[in-house]
């Protein structure tokens, strides 16, 4: 009897397959992205617009739609810091910020900047790198303020910049001071790292090159140079809110520049913000100090990039669970200059 030939099964390349639509699909989407953003910018719709040889685009939040004259909102928010990211560029925050008021000022057809602050401060040289871009801005249009839920310490330091400051009645602000930490692991004589055993040896080309190390304690010396330090920067904020606020140093230095923080009412009455409002408030101040009638408000927007798009596919942000029984902190890096207020930090 003849034998059937053996019947040969071809290799599996279901893995293949499935990368090659994944990859496929990918593509798709994104060149579907980019027809739809093109559309969308190109087209009839006017929530988003282009300006030629900007940064950013324009899109629509309130007001006439049809007016030439624009009043951008630009928002300050979040802890601030110069340290870039992967979505800003080498100045991080402060430097998109600076971006932002430097295209307003460009603009012809800007006539105003309204400043939405929500933070609770944060570097010292950042904070004030933001108070000179927003200062500089104001010398060639309008700046308002409108606080939000926190402008405390370098929040408040960056407003000072401005022509105009609205806090909300229960704005968190004020917090006129500077705060520098570091910590003690032990190591010195009688410590528990001691009594285990544990030593720790520094080589160092001077006697202070160890400034603030956790491994020993402090001299007095030390502490009064750091201390020195602080008070230096300290007298810096104080007379910078001293001159934007028309309020003499020692009035302050002797009452609410002490790192307190206030409510918005309470700066009122202190002098440290000019009115109580809302965005809308601010967004009318602006048009008044514009001398302008109607205007429309937008904000400005980063435009879609394939660049920015893959960043984000391929950020690996892995699922956490977190139990938080207490309020949320910022933990302060070792031997860096803040404007925070005390209830922020551990």
């Amino acid at each position: 009897m003849n034998e059937l030939p053996p019947v040969v099964t071809p290799p599996k390349r279901t893995g293949w397959i499935v990368y090659s639509v994944i990859v496929t699909f990918l593509l798709f989407v994104t060149v579907l992205a980019v027809f739809a953003l093109a559309a969308l910018v190109l087209g009839t719709g006017k929530n988003i617009r282009a300006q030629t040889h900007a940064k950013y685009l324009e899109e629509f939040v309130q007001g006439d739609e049809d007016s030439r004259n624009k009043i951008v909102t630009i928002r300050l928010s979040g802890l601030i810091s110069s340290t870039a990211d992967d979505y800003t560029g080498a100045d991080g925050m402060v430097g998109e910020i600076r971006d932002q008021l430097n295209q307003a000022i460009d603009d012809d057809r800007v006539k105003a900047i309204v400043l939405q602050i929500n933070s609770p401060g944060g570097e010292v040289v950042a904070s004030d790198d933001l108070y000179r871009a927003i200062r500089d801005a104001r010398d060639v249009k309008p700046v308002v303020v409108s606080m939000e839920s926190m402008a405390a310490s370098g929040g408040y330091y960056a407003a000072m910049g401005a022509d105009y400051i609205f806090a909300k009645d229960l704005t968190i602000t004020a917090s006129i001071g500077v705060i520098m930490q570091t910590f003690t692991l032990g190591g010195y004589e009688n410590s528990l790292l001691d009594k285990l055993g544990v030593r720790f040896y520094t080589f160092k080309s001077g006697r202070y090159k160890d400034l603030m190390s956790p491994f020993r304690e402090p001299t007095e010396d030390e502490k009064e140079m750091v201390q020195s330090l602080i008070m230096e920067v300290y007298d810096k904020f104080v007379g910078i809110v001293a001159a934007e606020r028309d309020i003499p140093v020692e009035k302050l230095k002797n009452g609410i520049a002490d790192g307190r923080v206030m409510t918005g009412k309470q700066a009122l009455a202190a002098g440290l913000v000019d009115e109580l409002g809302y965005f809308d408030d601010a967004v009318d101040k602006a048009q008044e100090l514009a001398k302008i009638k109607n205007a429309r408000v937008v904000r400005y927007v980063q435009p879609f990039s394939l660049r920015n798009l893959f960043r984000f596919m391929g950020k690996n942000d892995a699922a956490k669970l977190q139990i938080q029984i207490s309020p949320n902190r910022l933990a302060l890096e070792s031997g860096k200059l803040y404007f925070l207020p005390p209830h922020m930090f551990q």
